[in-house]
């Protein structure tokens, strides 16, 4: 099941809040000696089945041999810090600690990683796999957050966290722009710019630092969608709404990766600029774009789409069997772009 919102407030704002230079990321990752392009993969066969011109997945599922793409954003804002670090320290539902966690094990810093209660033991060992220390907390995710800040701060270690609040904005300036490396690959990939562009959003880092890729490096700007769980689609109710909205209590969706309540502040005003809809999802549509991913269409490549990876391609496969496709501007000459975030958990 999915609800849209079209976004009423579209071009409204005019500037980008962070101005670091939407390359750079790209050059640093490939100085790494981990730093492999992730494919793009094409389901050919099902966007001439369903009349939608060319779909694509760009697939995270192996990005630096992780599962998932969170290390781009990890690794290039421990770069940008001033001096190196004596303690990493984050909060996670899961690929975010991990990215950092391996990353901290490459330059040799330990990592303190925090995890919200009910946190999958599947992702804590993932993380623990790098050296890192792992506390399961007794707060949900926003909370979790919010103690691991206060614990850096007493313990003096460095916050490396992918949402921004209060003062604290710079380092997940860094963490979205890093983001930027994934969508500079996938355009170079298709040759040309896309359509439409679905990015899923938790505290809305990633999708942020998509869509400045995406304005600098396109010639004409994509139609975007943003996708959310709807246990906490805190975006969605916040331009429903016309107030910013925090999620509460212990929501819980499948997708992990978006089981975020709370905005971070540096989105919210990319997103009122650039984006066309705001997707709320249940668990189901995600499932759906998993099956479709590991049994797709025939003579469509197979890839290892997860819980919060296989989402977009869920929600276009949703819109197409609800027929929504001219209510989101789909045609035969669309090319559309998902992002498969992370593989399945294993």
């Amino acid at each position: 099941m999915i609800k849209y919102l079209k976004n009423s407030h579209k071009a409204l704002f005019t500037e980008y809040p962070i101005t670091t230079d939407v390359f750079e990321p790209y050059r640093f990752h490939q100085t790494l000696p981990a730093y492999k392009q992730t494919p793009l993969v094409p389901l050919n066969n099902y966007a001439r089945k369903n009349g939608i011109g060319e779909l694509y997945v760009k697939d995270e599922s192996n990005r630096f041999g992780l599962n998932s793409f969170k290390a781009l954003g990890a690794s290039f804002a421990v770069s940008r810090l001033p001096q190196k670090p004596e303690l990493l320290v984050s909060c996670t539902d899961g690929n975010h600690g991990q990215g950092l966690a391996w990353y901290g094990s490459t330059i040799n810093v330990p990592v303190r990683i925090f995890m919200p209660k009910g946190s999958d033991e599947r992702r804590v060992a993932k993380i623990r796999k790098y050296g890192a220390e792992v506390v399961v907390s007794d707060f949900n995710y926003d909370d979790t957050v919010r103690y691991a800040a206060r614990w850096a701060k007493e313990h003096g270690g460095t916050l490396v966290q992918d949402t921004a609040f209060d003062d604290y904005r710079e380092i997940p300036s860094y963490i979205q722009t890093g983001y930027s490396t994934l969508i500079i690959e996938a355009v170079k990939q298709l040759g040309k710019d896309p359509t439409h562009v679905f990015l899923q959003a938790g505290v809305g880092t990633f999708a942020g630092g998509a869509i400045r890729a995406l304005s600098e490096i396109c010639r004409k700007m994509p139609y975007i969608g943003i996708i959310e769980a709807e246990t906490c689609d805190c975006f969605y109710q916040s331009f429903l709404k016309e107030e910013t909205v925090k999620i509460g209590g212990s929501p819980y969706t499948i997708m992990a990766g978006l089981n975020c309540g709370e905005p971070s502040i540096l989105v919210l005003p990319v997103f009122q600029k650039y984006a066309d809809w705001f997707i709320s999802v249940s668990d189901d549509v995600s499932l759906r774009g998993m099956r479709l991913s590991r049994d797709p269409v025939e003579g469509d490549p197979v890839f290892n789409g997860g819980e919060s990876g296989a989402v977009g391609l869920g929600v276009v496969d949703e819109i197409i069997e609800k027929g929504l496709k001219e209510e989101f501007m789909m045609n035969d000459d669309s090319v559309i772009l998902v992002i498969n975030t992370e593989g399945k958990l294993v």
